[in-house]
C-alpha cells in the first residue's frame, strides 16, 4: 500500500495542516473537502473574531511549506474567520494544489473487500473511501491510512434539554439558526425578539452581537436562555484567562447583560417550541415559557458525525464519543484549569490499524478543544504513520488555563461551578496558545 496517499477528511485548518506534514514526512495526502473551497466550515463563522493572535494560528509545517511561495505569515492583530482564510488557510490549500478535492463528501469508509466483522488480513487490504461529489456522482478512492479532521460543524446541538430535537423543533427551522448572528445583518433582529441558548463561548459571543443591535435599534429584545441553574461561570475567567480575548469575551457578554441589552433566564431546560401568532414560543420542562420569539439563536455546542465511519473499528467513550484514552483528559463534566493534555497518535488509535479522528472530532462532544491541540494531534500522527514512533511519543505542546476551575458544578444549583478566575493572570511574555475560534 506504500503507493497509495493518505486521505485526510476535511480541508479545515487540522486538515491542510496534516498534508502539510505528510508532504514533509515524504508520504502523498489526498484532502477531500465537502464544501466548495479550503475551510469551509470556518467560512461559515467568517465574521466571528478569533480570540487568538495570528502567530497562534500558524502550524509550523504549514508554514515551511508556504515559506518557499513568498507568503509571509500574519504577526499582529486577532484575524476574523474570514481573515484566517484569506490570510493563512487558502494560501495553503492553494500550495497543496491538486492534493486538496472540493465538492467530496465521504460517506463512507471501509477496508477494500471486508467489512466490519471480518478479520483476516484485514489491515493488510487497503482503506476504500467511498465519496459523492456536487452532482451526486459516487467514487470510491483506496488509502493507506485515514486522519479524519472532518470536524462537527455540520452536526450542532438541537435546543431540546435531552440532546434530542424539542418537540416542534424541526416545524420551528424557518426561525431558528444554529450559527453566532452577524451585526453585519442587524436588519434580521432589528425591532424583533430573539432567544439564544446555549451557555459556552458561541453563546456570549451572539449576546455581545445582538447587544450591539439592541443598542442601536430600538425595540430589540435579546433573551439568553441557560439550561443551568445559576449564571456561575457563564461569563468565564476574565482576567485570570491565560487566553486574554477570551476572558474578555466572557466580559463584554456580562456587561451586556448589566447594561439590560439582554435578560438571563436560568434553569430553563426546552421541551417544545409552539408556533403561535405572534411568534415561537419555548417551553421548559417544568412549564415555564418565554415570550414569543421572532428569531432563536441555539449555541448548545456540537457532535461527531460517526455515521460514514460505522464500518470502522471504533473504540470510543460512551459519553463523550471520543477516542477513549482521551475523554477523561477533555470531558467537561471534570474538566478543570490546566486539566486537559496534549494527545498524541497513541491515544487517538484505534482498533482499526492507521486510522485516526483528530480536531474538533477527536473531542467528541466536548467544547474544550484547542486549534493548537489539533496542530500537535496531526503532528504526532503524520510521525507514526511515518514510522517515527519517538517522534510521535514526543509532547512538543504546553496549553494555557482556561481561567475557570472546578469543572461544571452541580447541574441544579451551581455549586462547585466557580464564577470568577482560579488561575493567575496572563503572564506578560509570549505564550504558544490557540484556539479554533470563539464558535465552533
Amino acid at each position: 500500500m506504500t503507493d497509495l496517499p493518505v486521505v485526510v477528511i476535511g480541508a479545515g485548518p487540522q486538515g491542510l495542516a496534516a498534508a502539510a506534514h505528510l508532504l514533509e514526512r515524504g508520504l502523498e495526502p489526498l484532502v477531500l473537502e465537502s464544501g466548495d473551497g479550503p475551510a469551509h466550515a470556518v467560512s461559515e463563522w467568517g465574521h466571528v473574531r478569533t480570540f487568538s493572535q495570528w502567530v497562534e494560528l500558524v502550524d509550523k509545517a504549514a508554514a515551511r511549506l508556504l515559506e518557499p511561495t513568498g507568503w509571509v505569515a500574519p504577526t499582529h492583530g486577532y484575524p476574523t474567520g474570514r481573515e484566517w482564510i484569506a490570510g493563512y488557510l487558502a494560501p495553503l490549500a492553494e500550495a497543496l494544489g491538486g492534493r486538496v478535492r472540493y465538492n467530496s463528501q465521504v460517506i463512507g469508509v471501509s477496508r477494500k473487500g471486508r467489512d466490519r466483522l471480518v478479520d483476516a488480513a484485514r489491515a493488510e487490504q487497503p482503506f476504500t473511501i467511498h465519496v459523492v461529489d456536487s452532482a451526486g456522482v459516487e467514487s470510491r478512492l483506496d488509502a493507506r491510512a485515514v486522519i479524519d479532521a472532518a470536524g462537527t460543524w455540520t452536526q450542532p446541538n438541537p435546543a431540546g434539554a435531552d440532546g434530542l430535537p424539542a418537540l416542534g423543533e424541526r416545524a420551528a427551522a424557518d426561525v431558528i439558526s444554529y450559527q453566532v448572528p452577524n451585526f453585519e445583518q442587524a436588519e434580521a433582529f432589528a425591532g424583533k425578539h430573539t432567544v439564544v441558548v446555549g451557555s459556552g463561548h458561541s453563546a456570549a459571543t451572539a449576546i455581545i452581537e445582538l447587544g450591539r443591535v439592541a443598542d442601536t435599534h430600538p425595540g430589540t429584545r435579546v433573551t439568553w436562555a441557560l439550561r443551568r441553574g445559576v449564571i456561575g461561570n457563564t461569563f468565564g475567567g476574565g482576567v485570570a484567562d491565560e487566553l486574554p480575548e477570551r476572558g474578555a469575551l466572557g466580559t463584554r457578554a456580562k456587561q451586556a447583560v448589566e447594561a439590560g441589552l439582554a435578560e438571563v433566564v436560568t434553569g430553563f431546560r426546552i421541551e417544545r417550541i409552539q408556533r403561535t401568532e405572534e411568534g415561537a414560543v419555548l417551553v421548559s420542562e417544568d412549564g415555564r415559557t418565554l415570550p414569543a420569539a421572532d428569531n432563536i439563536v441555539v449555541l448548545t455546542g456540537f457532535r461527531p458525525d460517526l455515521s460514514f465511519l460505522s464500518e470502522m473499528r471504533l473504540e470510543l467513550d460512551a459519553t463523550l464519543q471520543a477516542p477513549i484514552r482521551i475523554a477523561a483528559e477533555v470531558d467537561p463534566n471534570v474538566h478543570s484549569c490546566g486539566s486537559v493534555a496534549a494527545t498524541g497518535a497513541k491515544d487517538l488509535a484505534h482498533p482499526e490499524p492507521d486510522l485516526y479522528l483528530v480536531g474538533m472530532k477527536s473531542y467528541g462532544r466536548a467544547p474544550t478543544f484547542l486549534a493548537i491541540t489539533g496542530y500537535e494531534q496531526v503532528r504526532s500522527v503524520v510521525a507514526e504513520l511515518a514510522g517515527d514512533h519517538e517522534g510521535a511519543a514526543r509532547v512538543e505542546l504546553v496549553l494555557p488555563d482556561t481561567g475557570v476551575c472546578g469543572g461544571a458544578g452541580l447541574f441544579d444549583d451551581g455549586a462547585g461551578a466557580s464564577s470568577g478566575g482560579c488561575c493567575v493572570p496572563a503572564p506578560s511574555v509570549p505564550v504558544w496558545r490557540s484556539l479554533s475560534a470563539v464558535t465552533r
